[in-house]
């Protein structure tokens, strides 16, 4: 009851306004202490953590002497990794809430470096285990019982021997850590705190300045004035950097086409999916059954253009709703609410946890000046999952709630069930939570909301939150391997190129009814996951399973949940594929995705009807 009144309070705060960190209400935004009570207490542990990391490769040479050594050594670096992970959420929370802030951003690049320091300092511990023979693993652990938890640990090791370098090359990479994330570190900089959007008119005497925050509800507007005119600019501001985006995005494509090949991997590709066990057929089988049903992506613009009574579509007009007039805003309390409502198929343990996310201020809420666009939740293994937030009181800003949760609620049952060496699950895994939460979310207002207009809204948010989750992200994948190919055979990465096949494969994707704007052959210099490698095919994977989890909890199987809520548990304990199977999702076959196309098309008929 105190965290609903407190929210009450924050519910008439105009977040439309370009506001300084320093006057969104303190109830709105995330409580930290539960990393450090302060900045003060930060730089103690800082200073702390620098003089441990003298000693952190005290163990270098020793991990075959004894059980107790080995024991010894694992634990002192989980000990040195759980407190740099501690000081790394704190800064990158602190320097996300201002990206131009200079302190917090000093603070950030400090804890890099030290992490590079310690990374290098404890390089020494995959080459050396990597050369301890399986039969003394096995000896240890039958010496000392505590081993026996670190089964898969040590099966990993294993499988990684082949790619594993050196314990010198090792050392050299790690701490060149900081040095290899200078791109996405230089992209985040330049397009959250550094650039700059001219203002867009709103009405005949009002201007608004266009932002990372405000760009998609600006693309949103029932204006199509507004709409073209944030497109355009928005654009217009990019592509004054082409070259040097396309230099720093081809040096980020170099890097892991480098650390791939180093490291004995054929592609860049192989080397990020090796490290799931992801067998690279289920990224091929992801672009083919997509590809092979690209016609109902085609279906949804035609739908969208006949829906908004235009004589063209353009690339502008696919985010305002294909709905007109529709009233459909929430406070934080209203959509509070909604989502306990939503996620009550879930159950009551599952539920308990999205109450301690508002009732403990895990939630930062309202944009403001140089805030990381966008939304993300993050945590560590001694922290609550915290959870960015740029509310704009949409229904859109309601999904996204919900769907941050799902991420936060993963990271809790994971920390909570498994021990620091398996608490962090893949980034395969890591959307299936957040989407299932939003497919709840879909069903409980369609099942609760009698209203024509606003129905056929909740369906058009679902249908184009689709079309950005499997069709764009696997859009993106494909240019991302493409990218990676031709640097790789060597090809140069210019803008000119980018923007070409960016192009082509966009039109591939939406077909004859979209207009291919000139401009959004550029929008591959926004999109800040192609420095991730390989990231972003894991939420089209992500949103197939989901689906499939969604559809099967709706339906009242009981064992369907607990199947689901074990999955949230398992943390890294399996490999992804095996987790999955084990929840009765199987990734390696085409149905799940299948599954969720059949889905869209439904929607698509219930729309039309």
């Amino acid at each position: 009851m105190q965290n609903r009144l407190m929210i009450q309070d924050i519910n008439q705060f105009d977040y439309s306004k370009n506001w300084q960190r320093s006057e969104i209400p303190e109830q709105a935004t995330w409580d930290l202490t539960s990393l450090f009570a302060s900045d003060e207490a930060w730089e103690k542990a800082f200073i702390d953590f620098k003089e441990k990391i003298i000693d952190a490769d005290c163990y270098a040479g020793k991990l075959a002497e004894s059980a107790e050594q080995l024991l010894a050594a694992l634990q002192f670096s989980e000990l040195l990794s759980r407190e740099a992970n501690k000081l790394m959420l704190y800064a990158r929370l602190k320097h996300d809430q201002n990206r131009a802030d200079t302190t917090y951003m000093a603070m950030y690049s400090k804890i890099s470096q030290a992490c590079s320091q310690l990374f290098g300092k404890l390089a020494f511990m995959k080459p050396e285990l990597a050369e301890l023979d399986s039969e003394i693993i096995v000896t240890f652990s039958q010496e000392n019982p505590d081993l026996q938890s670190y089964k898969k640990f040590f099966q990993d090791i294993a499988r990684n021997k082949a790619h594993t370098l050196s314990e010198k090359e090792e050392t050299l990479l790690a701490k060149a850590g900081d040095v290899f994330d200078a791109g996405a570190n230089v992209f985040a900089i330049f397009s959250n705190a550094d650039l700059k959007f001219p203002r867009v008119k709103i009405e005949k005497d009002y201007k608004v300045r266009i932002t990372q925050a405000n760009y998609t509800s600006l693309l949103e507007s029932r204006q199509r004035k507004i709409r073209k005119n944030t497109f355009e600019k928005y654009y217009k501001t990019y592509q004054k950097y082409e070259n040097t985006l396309a230099l720093t995005l081809q040096n980020q494509i170099k890097q892991h086409n480098y650390l791939a090949e180093i490291h004995g991997h054929p592609s860049a590709r192989a080397a990020a999916l090796f490290a799931d066990a992801i067998p690279e057929a289920v990224y091929d089988q992801l672009i083919d059954t997509v590809s092979d049903n690209i016609s109902l992506l085609h279906r949804y613009v035609l739908i969208r253009k006949k829906a908004l009574g235009l004589k063209f579509l353009h690339c502008y007009d696919l985010y305002t709703p294909m709905v007109a007039d529709v009233d459909f805003t929430f406070t934080p309390a209203e959509a509070q609410e909604l989502v306990l409502k939503a996620l009550q198929p879930l159950g009551d343990e599952y539920i308990q946890i999205i109450e301690k996310a508002f009732a403990e201020r895990w939630i930062d809420w309202f944009p403001n000046q140089g805030k990381y666009s966008g939304g993300y939740s993050s945590g560590t293994y001694d922290s609550n999952p915290y959870i960015l937030l740029n509310w704009q009181g949409s229904l859109y800003s309601v999904y996204t709630l919900i769907h941050e949760l799902g991420h936060s609620a993963h990271t809790y049952f994971s920390n909570e069930k498994q021990p620091y060496q398996y608490s962090s699950y893949s980034i395969f895994l890591a959307e299936i939570a957040s989407n299932t939460n939003e497919n709840l979310l879909t069903d409980y207002l369609l099942k609760h909301e009698t209203d024509l207009k606003r129905r056929r809204y909740i369906i058009n948010h679902y249908l184009n939150g689709f079309r950005a989750t499997m069709f764009r992200q696997t859009q993106f994948a494909k240019f991302e391997h493409l990218i990676h190919q031709a640097e790789q055979q060597g090809t140069p990465l210019t803008a000119e190129y980018l923007n070409q096949e960016y192009l082509r494969i966009n039109h591939e994707f939406y077909g004859p009814y979209l207009i291919s704007d000139p401009e959004i052959s550029l929008e591959w210099m926004r999109i800040p996951h192609f420095y991730f490698n390989y990231y972003v095919y894991q939420y089209a994977t992500g949103f197939s399973a989901a689906t499939s989890f969604a559809k099967k909890i709706l339906a009242g199987d009981q064992a369907a949940v607990k199947n689901y809520l074990d999955f949230l548990k398992a943390g890294s304990s399996d490999y992804p594929i095996e987790t999955l199977a084990a929840a009765g999702i199987d990734m390696t076959e085409a149905e799940p995705i299948e599954q969720a196309l059949e889905t869209f098309a439904q929607y698509m008929d219930l729309f039309e009807k």
